[in-house]
């Protein structure tokens, strides 16, 4: 596939440029900052571009099969979320090209609370709280979206580096968890599943989920 990643400089979307790589995939890894080229996988062809700016997503989306976007605006900056998931659908949506979408865990609900959202709960991280709303804003920028081919996927609770398993768990809109009550997922089983979908699509225009066993 010809796949072109938003954000793949990040955490995340770094770790989707190498998966995606290691499996035979042609990927354009874009940054907004020319600084950060040199921080990208090899293999992939880097470009410089603004996920907020639909003339750059269209113009780095046209003839791709699958644009993922795992972009994250700097603390002070979370409105710029909403901006740039805007232009994504608006700009894949004028080439027909597929999105998906890393999000956050924020609107998942938490099982056994009749319906509370994570980012309710009352132990819900302070300091997180401005990018969890942004996150929910930016799940019902797609939502509202009706021309676009996308998904959007919010991991577990707890994302961090870790060991690449290639296993993990799908669920829709519950919070994931394990017997201990804990819900986690390293960044390099969510790349994994996010070319899981990339390859053999399931969801379509919806949000789903993922965590470690």
């Amino acid at each position: 596939m010809r796949i072109t990643v938003f954000g793949a400089a990040g955490s995340v979307g770094s770790r989707v440029v190498a998966e995606a790589l290691s499996r035979g995939h042609e990927v354009t890894a874009v940054v907004r900052n020319p600084g950060w080229l040199g921080d990208l996988p090899t293999g992939a062809t880097a470009r410089v571009g603004d996920a907020a700016d639909v003339d750059d997503v269209v113009r780095l989306s046209t003839g791709r099969d699958l644009v993922i976007t795992a972009t994250r605006p700097a603390p002070g900056s979370e409105d710029e979320l909403v901006t740039a998931t805007k232009a994504l659908l608006a700009g894949v949506a004028s080439g027909g090209v597929r999105l998906l979408v890393v999000g956050g865990a924020a609107t998942l609900t938490v099982p056994g609370t009749g319906g509370t959202l994570v980012v309710d709960a009352p132990d819900f991280p302070a300091a997180w709280r401005g990018i969890a709303l942004a996150c929910a804003e930016q799940l019902e920028v797609c939502r509202a979206e009706s021309e676009a081919d996308w998904a959007y996927l919010s991991p577990a609770a707890l994302l961090e580096p870790g060991e690449r398993t290639g296993t993990y768990r799908l669920g829709t809109d519950e919070l994931l968890v394990d017997a201990d009550g804990i819900s986690r997922i390293s960044m390099e089983d969510l790349a994994v599943a996010l070319l899981d979908e990339a390859e053999h699509p399931r969801h379509h225009r919806t949000r789903f989920t993922v965590a470690q066993p």
